[in-house]
């Protein structure tokens, strides 16, 4: 008799020590899971930034593409920060970051990049991996020729370092753009521009009215659902939040601007070629194949100057985390677990 009472006093206190265990594991992974929205000062304009997990841990700096800003990670991040430390800025001029007009700041490329690179120091970030979305492949390619020493590794998602990524349709009339702005109907008549200046009536279209098609909430819609496996699965919260922001005023005069200022990245390919090649990153390459701005034929010349590279085409378009935000975390998980974690 006795010794039953005793057993069961034993058992609740397991089930109590029990609860108790996973009561402090779940707390720890919600304060991981929560992002703190954050603002730092940088030469006079505010950086907005996400940020969520453990400084202790192996940094992820998210730098994200066209039309959009660190919204693109909002998913990505609380799937990895119980991990994870990530951290993920608005360039200037997207998202919640300040928005000085052309006249007042220098939207390029190399602003950008020293801007951002300015940033991560600001805030303590000594040693990161690099995610490279679009825009954000200029940008942080320029970091890491900077500071290699920086770079824990890359993981690329639809961002180019070679002409074969830009020798397409899409391409064409912005890399006349970038001899002439004022050009008139140059590269407007393959198939993909031919349907924009059909639906403009406009058959003498030119490329500067032509670039400004793609601020249109028609080009934003298309961009996050074009390739995609499952349209119905990507949230019109995407087009809803970042529309806006290109609606205001100003905001498409940066953009042409950022156009424009792409144009500077194509010489640099070589020198991000060769640090590649000199440094040996290890890099994670998870690219949506049907995406028609910078197809998969972008991704397959890294393996040329790369040694230590995991490669994945997945079956979805630009913005990959809109359907596969998992899919990708885990890729992520496994290879900094398997090539940065491993050394610190």
């Amino acid at each position: 008799m006795r010794a039953g009472i005793m057993n069961k006093a034993l058992l609740s206190l397991f089930y109590f020590a029990f609860g108790i265990v996973v009561a402090m594991s779940a707390a720890r992974a919600d304060a991981s899971a929560s992002i703190a929205y954050r603002t730092a000062s940088i030469e006079d304009v505010d950086i907005f930034y996400r940020e969520a997990g453990n400084p202790d841990r192996p940094t992820i700096l998210l730098l994200h593409g066209f039309p959009t800003s660190s919204h693109m990670f909002r998913n990505l991040i609380p799937a990895l920060s119980d991990q994870f430390h990530l951290v993920a800025p608005d360039y200037p001029g997207y998202g919640f970051s300040s928005m000085p007009g052309v006249g007042e700041f220098d939207y390029s490329f190399d602003n950008i990049a020293r801007i951002i690179e300015k940033f991560a120091t600001e805030i303590g970030l000594e040693r990161y991996s690099l995610y490279l979305m679009d825009y954000g492949a200029p940008v942080g390619f320029r970091i890491a020729t900077s500071h290699p020493e920086r770079v824990d590794s890359l993981i690329i998602q639809n961002g180019n370092a070679y002409v074969e990524g830009i020798d397409n349709d899409f391409w064409e009339p912005i890399r006349e753009y970038w001899k002439d702005r004022g050009a008139i109907n140059q590269g407007l008549d393959n198939d993909f521009w031919k349907n924009v200046k059909a639906a403009y009536n406009d058959p003498t279209m030119s490329n500067d009215n032509a670039l400004r098609f793609l601020v249109t909430l028609g080009a934003t819609k298309w961009q996050y659902t074009n390739g995609m496996p499952n349209v119905e699965a990507v949230s019109p919260d995407n087009w809803g939040h970042v529309q806006p922001l290109l609606d205001r005023e100003g905001n498409q005069e940066i953009q042409l601007q950022m156009f424009y200022s792409y144009g500077s990245n194509p010489p640099l390919y070589p020198a991000w070629q060769e640090y590649m090649r000199k440094n040996q990153p290890p890099t994670l390459i998870v690219w949506g194949k049907n995406d028609e701005i910078f197809p998969a034929a972008g991704a397959a010349p890294y393996k040329r100057d790369l040694k230590n590279l995991e490669y994945h085409l997945i079956d979805t378009g630009h913005f990959a985390l809109e359907s596969h935000n998992q899919e990708i975390a885990d890729f992520i998980r496994d290879f900094l677990n398997r090539e940065v974690a491993k050394s610190r």
